[in-house]
């Protein structure tokens, strides 16, 4: 029998998106599009959107979680009550020691795991972590320094609008970040704590560990959003635990799940986001030795990933693509 596979939040930029990664990969599913009351009865695409409601799940075999935080706990027992398992896009459970934290190229085994839900990692950690991981195997990594350059669609509808409004008029109102974005930079992700440290900033950290099952993963990471309207770039320097060889850096990302090199600088060939835009895998260049580290032990990188398709969505159903085939087994 086909499995029906609900998206909470399907009228949002993830949860449409998440729909788009359904049809392109041809999944046998029936799909069921769930979101506010204010959309109720809009049609995505053939579906009709219906109200999210603690009746909602009955019926759902899965479910692909594209809501906030406080959305998302609201809904979450109603889903686990129904018996659904949950692939969940939203910060909510991502540091429950009870819930896998997921990107298939990495740790697809902790997919088996779940007792009925599976997180989705922040985007900036998927894309640093997809390019990063061969890496991790042929060299070790003991620290990451990482500043993130975040597109504005990573703030939804209004950091899009802001980006676009402002182009056309500097004065025009900040509706999704504290100062104008066209024309400018803004370090800051999240909310400052003590340190000085942003939430987006710690879930690098945080999250690495979790994924790579490393709990002395060190990291220290500045966010920044930048006037780019899709695919976030990182900008990874990378404390290997032996001696790293450029060359044979390479090789293992031209060989490496979700990866493509893009690493030819003398003819201008390196990651930019408008090439990763609308696309799944993460594009990695720039790959250098630190000249300043006696030991050689240092690299440096530069990579770019779509966030709201490989940092999100279709590292979701992806996930979602897993448990098909463990049901299949």
């Amino acid at each position: 029998m086909k499995k029906t596979v609900a998206i909470a939040g399907a009228t949002g930029a993830v949860g449409q998106q998440m729909l788009e990664c359904l049809k392109e990969r041809n999944m046998d599913v029936d799909v069921k599009l769930l979101a506010s009351a204010r959309s109720k009865g809009k049609v995505i695409d053939g579906y009709v959107v219906e109200e999210l409601t603690p009746e909602s799940f009955q019926g759902v075999d899965y479910v692909l979680g594209a809501c906030e935080n406080d959305v998302t706990k609201m809904w979450m027992p109603w889903a686990m009550e129904a018996g659904c398992v949950v692939v969940d896009n939203s910060s909510a459970y991502r540091l429950d020691d009870n819930v896998p934290l997921v990107v298939p190229e990495i740790n697809a085994d902790d997919i088996a795991k779940n007792n009925g839900i599976i997180a989705n990692p922040n985007c900036s950690t998927i894309i640093a972590l997809v390019a990063c991981d061969a890496l991790k195997k042929e060299f070790g990594i003991r620290r990451m320094v990482v500043t993130t350059m975040q597109a504005v669609s990573g703030a939804g509808v209004k950091g899009i609008a802001d980006l676009e409004n402002q182009i056309k008029d500097e004065n025009a109102p900040k509706t999704a970040f504290p100062y104008q974005i066209a024309y400018n930079l803004i370090p800051q992700i999240g909310d400052f704590d003590e340190l000085g440290i942003s939430k987006e900033e710690w879930k690098m950290q945080n999250e690495g560990r979790k994924i790579w099952h490393d709990d002395d993963l060190l990291v220290n990471c500045t966010c920044v959003r930048v006037p780019v309207l899709r695919s976030h770039s990182e900008s990874i320097l990378l404390e290997c635990d032996k001696e790293v060889d450029v060359e044979k850096a390479k090789d293992v990302l031209s060989n490496a799940l979700g990866v493509q090199l893009k690493d030819d600088p003398q003819n201008k060939v390196y990651p930019m986001p408008l090439d990763t835009t609308n696309q799944d895998d993460v594009f990695v260049g720039r790959i250098r030795k630190d000249l300043t580290d006696p030991t050689g032990k240092t690299l440096s990188l530069f990579c770019c990933g779509d966030q709201i398709r490989k940092g999100a969505a279709t590292n979701a159903v992806q996930i979602l693509e897993k448990l098909l085939a463990q049901t299949e087994q």
